[in-house]
């Protein structure tokens, strides 16, 4: 089936425009902030003339022979650059057997090629308070890998591996979801940076969380460039890079090959200084594998808004790109473009919904609270997926549909069936093709735009 409309776009193509400018503008500042507050190579620099100070792990008395726990060397080295007012501390080929670390301001870490920070395999070495991690109530109750609070200047570059022994905690997890579906057993975060601003990841492979590899919260100006996030598709919760709370942020060139969501942008609670936790995050040319799709959700409560997804690949993900959230837990998410978008393989292409993690055949209107997910301003332009399962859904609640849906040069294949709008309002179709195995490529409920069958 295709849909096109001739008619002028709708008001908000100017606020379309005017966006586009800002993400641009966006992306130009924050390499100018990496190249005048990093240096070249991601060096924190005192002043442009300076060559940054180094310190070599191996002259701290780390062995780096993947038997010796080289957990206080390198805190040193780290703890060392941080009070002589930055610099870089180099890691050579090697591997750095250790417990969590914390990372200091003006502080770079360089991981050489052949280089491995490589995670405790006890966990007992992960507790905050000495208990059977077993019994933990929630993720706070352990320590990232590398953690950091109110920083400055933080980064972690160069060809080398972070490895967080995944393998060590992933079985006890798939046990309690078999016992319990749906259960997320507690388990440490690989690297948790919180309310740190102008953080630099290049270059460097994360692998093997226990749950999510890299969860910047409450953080401002992060530039994530040229980054591989690697887990098993089996691995239980192994978020790539969850922006939680945080403005700001480019993910740029970087690959995803995991076990969840690739990409969950998280507002879990509102914040007294700003309307939305979640602002200006940018996702241009990442390739997507294994895992779960771009994510924003399932916590909104904060507000997302200002998302730009450009020239990214997906092939074998679960979702393509995706919104979820439920009563309770919802709140505004706004202002997102999706742009040159290319999908193979994928159980559905797009996935708009304000339930889940199921979405209910039938549902009658609820009153409205500050916890309802609420979505407008969406557009999504030149696409196209080939998808195992359906199209796709979009479907917001019966006392507040999804506002404002423009999709636009869109062409989808779907093994069974098409796409679904259910409680949507002003949906834009222009040069839209859905081709499903069986039934109508477009099945309309309660919806309301231009381009409808």
């Amino acid at each position: 089936m295709r849909s096109s409309n001739t008619h002028s776009l709708h008001s908000r193509s100017s606020s379309w425009d005017s966006r586009d400018r800002e993400t641009r503008r966006l992306i130009r500042r924050v390499f100018v902030l990496g190249l005048v507050g990093w240096g070249w190579f991601g060096f924190p620099l005192q002043g442009l003339s300076q060559t940054p100070r180094e310190w070599n792990v191996r002259e701290f008395g780390a062995r780096g022979d993947g038997q010796t726990v080289d957990t206080a060397a390198l805190q040193r080295a780290l703890d060392t650059c941080g009070k002589a007012g930055g610099g870089v501390v180099r890691f050579p080929p090697g591997v750095y057997l250790t417990q969590p670390l914390e990372l200091r301001s003006h502080v770079t870490i360089l991981l050489e090629n052949g280089a491995i920070l490589q995670a405790s395999r006890e966990p007992k070495d992960f507790m905050r308070q000495p208990g059977d991690w077993l019994q933990a109530r929630s993720s706070s109750d352990f320590l990232p890998l590398l953690g950091g609070r109110n920083l400055t200047n933080v980064a972690l570059i160069g060809q080398g591996i972070i490895d967080g022994a995944g393998e060590v905690w992933w079985p006890a997890a798939e046990e309690a979801r078999r016992r319990q579906p749906g259960y997320t057993l507690p388990r440490p975060r690989l690297i948790v940076l919180t309310r740190c601003r102008n953080v630099r990841l290049s270059g460097i492979t994360l692998r093997n969380a226990p749950t999510f590899h890299f969860v910047p919260v409450e953080c401002e100006d992060v530039w994530i460039e040229n980054l591989t996030v690697q887990a098993p598709d089996h691995a239980a919760n192994t978020d790539g890079i969850d922006p939680s709370l945080s403005r700001r942020v480019v993910i740029t060139n970087c690959i995803f090959d995991v076990g969840d969501d690739n990409i969950a942008i998280k507002s879990g609670r509102a914040l007294p200084d700003r309307p939305f936790g979640c602002e200006d995050i940018t996702v241009v040319h990442c390739r997507f594998f294994h895992g779960h799709g771009l994510s924003i959700g399932s916590e909104t409560v904060g507000g997302v808004r200002g998302l730009r997804v450009r020239g990214c690949v997906f092939q074998g993900t679960e979702n393509g790109i995706r919104i979820k959230s439920h009563r309770g837990r919802g709140g505004m998410v706004e202002d997102l473009l999706y742009e040159d978008i290319q999908m193979t393989n994928v159980e559905r292409a797009i996935t708009f919904t304000a339930y889940y993690p199921r979405i209910p055949a039938e549902d009658s209107a609820q009153p409205l609270s500050p916890e309802t997910p609420r979505y407008r301003n969406i557009r999504v332009r030149n696409l196209t997926a080939t998808c195992y399962e359906n199209a796709g859904v979009i479907i917001g609640l019966p006392e507040a549909p999804i506002e404002n849906v423009y999709l636009e040069n869109i062409r989808i294949i779907a093994n069974r069936t098409g796409l679904e709008l259910r409680h949507v309002r002003q949906v834009r179709l222009e040069n839209v093709e859905v081709r499903p195995v069986r039934g109508a490529p477009l099945i309309v409920r309660d919806s309301t735009g231009t381009g409808l069958p």
